[in-house]
């Protein structure tokens, strides 16, 4: 028996047209005297690597500091040379707080670092001291955002995730400003898997009640983040005009209508300066698959998804009379931003818009067979559900896209790696997956809805929905130990790991909560207008 066809209801953009007259408030310094000021103070910031010279402990303090102040990506070359001086030497450090830091600033740069530097601070029965703990609050806390970077097999981390854990709850009401609001933050999201962007006007709110606080190095973050800023509302405002016209040109009402959700989520992969058009690139990517996916969900019948899919596949202007009237616009429109793309790019990167295109029609595939399974009434097996919806999350897919208009780093060889979908990338599509169904779950399942990979999990293996849940909230742990694992790679993929690293880290966000804020955009509706909309006071 066909199902029936399905009909949309999705909330209506919580931003309109906001961005596209909005005129932000005249910052405290011109633009100029902006970028003057901020070169006198990155001066200043250079000083300080020569300072320190090799004084180990401070100089992890200051990568440490720099990027939770997310200006790190002014330091780059002077911060890699210090994490690589930091792995050659050795480490006398006896303050948890410092080991921790050591540990988690070295496997975020790829250097490999054992598990065993903890063991001084073991009893014999294998805990951690609690003497140790007793004392070093910030120690705990360190300890436990490092554990979070624990690769497959490293059980003793996954035991001080939840000994650290459960200390922190106990102490949190009684910790002083600002560690009882880092405290906070971490606990719900830990900090390896929190966008540096996002966390960081927090930290500079913070950073000047830290001990050693360095005037320079705050102001310079401020300035930088509000120069950013001004970037982005300009990147906006240019993109909410063409997201207007292309839901406009489509006509597909029945859509989610999420252009600023859509810059805002290929924001949170890269803010910096240098990757604008990728930013750009990737965004529009975003709304022709959040157009593509709503078609195949919420609207077309199984022979409309059969045509698209046919026509995507073909990605030729003969497959256009196949189509039903309402996707030719949608279908033209691809087509002609795939070209834009192209048209964009220096000569020899043009080609990078091919698996671009051959990844977008990847995904349509995952979407067609879901259709299929939908229309069909059939539940899979949860092996085959995840190696279709993994793909269909859109991750997989985006990845590739979000290389198209980055610098030289995205080299051919970088496309061949993602193109394969390496367990990263795959990584990365698990944890969008299963915390969208986990979210679907919580917030009650639409009966015209295509089974989730829980449901094909519940009906394969006859458990509760509770012993579902943890199955894959395990694997989403699990998937994360892979996005660890996969720093430890070639070094010269290691840029390209960092913007997958982001895009799964994305998916906190999005699913915060176990909420769909994509779908149900309110929620990221201040954390958007605190991006976007207000700058950071001088």
């Amino acid at each position: 028996m066909a199902a029936p066809q399905r009909v949309c209801a999705f909330e209506p953009s919580v931003w309109n047209d906001f961005f596209i007259p909005y005129e932000p408030q005249p910052l405290q310094m011109s633009e100029e005297c902006m970028r003057v000021k901020m070169d006198e103070l990155k001066e200043d910031v250079h000083g300080l690597f020569e300072t320190l010279e090799d004084r180990a402990v401070e100089k992890m303090t200051l990568v440490e500091t720099l990027q939770r102040l997310g200006i790190d990506h002014l330091f780059q070359e002077q911060i890699d040379t210090v994490m690589k001086e930091i792995h050659r030497s050795e480490s006398n450090d006896d303050s948890l707080y410092e080991v921790a830091l050591r540990f988690r600033l070295l496997r975020e740069h790829g250097l490999w670092v054992s598990q065993d530097v903890f063991d001084q601070f073991r009893g014999k029965d294998g805990s951690l001291n609690k003497d140790i703990v007793a004392i070093e609050q910030r120690g705990v806390l360190s300890f436990y955002n490092a554990a979070y970077l624990a690769v497959h097999g490293e059980s003793e981390l996954d035991e001080a995730i939840s000994f650290a854990r459960e200390h922190l709850e106990s102490i949190k009401s009684v910790l002083k400003y600002p560690l009882s609001e880092q405290v906070k933050r971490n606990l719900e999201i830990p900090y390896p898997r929190t966008l540096k962007r996002i966390d960081a006007p927090y930290y500079i709110k913070e950073y000047k009640h830290e001990q050693g606080c360095n005037p320079s190095v705050l102001e310079l973050a401020r300035l930088d983040f509000n120069h950013l800023q001004r970037l982005h509302q300009q990147e906006l405002k240019a993109f909410c005009r063409w997201g207007n016209d292309l839901y406009e040109e489509v006509g597909l009402s029945y859509s989610r209508d999420r252009i600023v959700e859509c810059y805002f989520w290929s924001y949170t992969v890269y803010y910096e300066e240098h990757y604008g058009h990728a930013r750009i690139i990737l965004a529009k990517l975003f709304v022709l698959s959040s157009l593509l996916d709503d078609t195949f969900d919420m609207h077309a019948t199984l022979e409309e998804g059969r045509k698209l899919n046919e026509a995507i596949q073909r990605w030729d202007d003969t497959a256009i009379p196949l189509l039903p009237e309402y996707l030719k616009k949608y279908y033209v429109k691809c087509m002609s931003t795939f070209r834009e793309f192209e048209d964009e790019l220096e000569q020899g990167f043009k080609y990078r818009v091919l698996y671009c295109r051959q990844a977008f029609q990847t995904l349509c595939k995952h979407y067609q067979q879901e259709s299929e399974w939908f229309h069909s009434s059939y539940i899979p097996s949860f092996e085959d559900h995840v190696k279709c919806s993994v793909m269909s999350a859109g991750t997989p897919s985006l990845i590739i896209g979000s290389l198209v208009g980055m610098g030289d780093e995205a080299t051919d060889e970088a496309f061949e790696w993602a193109m394969g979908y390496p367990d990263v990338v795959k990584a990365c599509g698990e944890v969008t997956r299963f915390m969208d169904d986990l979210a679907a779950f919580k917030h009650g399942k639409n009966k015209l809805d295509v089974a989730s990979s829980l449901d094909s999990y519940i009906n394969e293996h006859h458990v509760t929905s509770e012993e579902a849940i943890a199955v894959l909230n395990n694997l989403v742990e699990d998937a994360w130990k892979t996005t660890n694992q996969a720093r430890f790679g070639s070094h010269v993929l290691i840029p390209i790991v960092n913007r997958v690293a982001n895009l799964t880290k994305s998916m906190t966000l999005l699913f915060r909560d176990k909420s769909d804020l994509y779908t149900f955009s309110r929620g990221n509706r201040d954390r958007i207008h605190q991006h976007f909309v207000e700058p950071i006071p001088l």
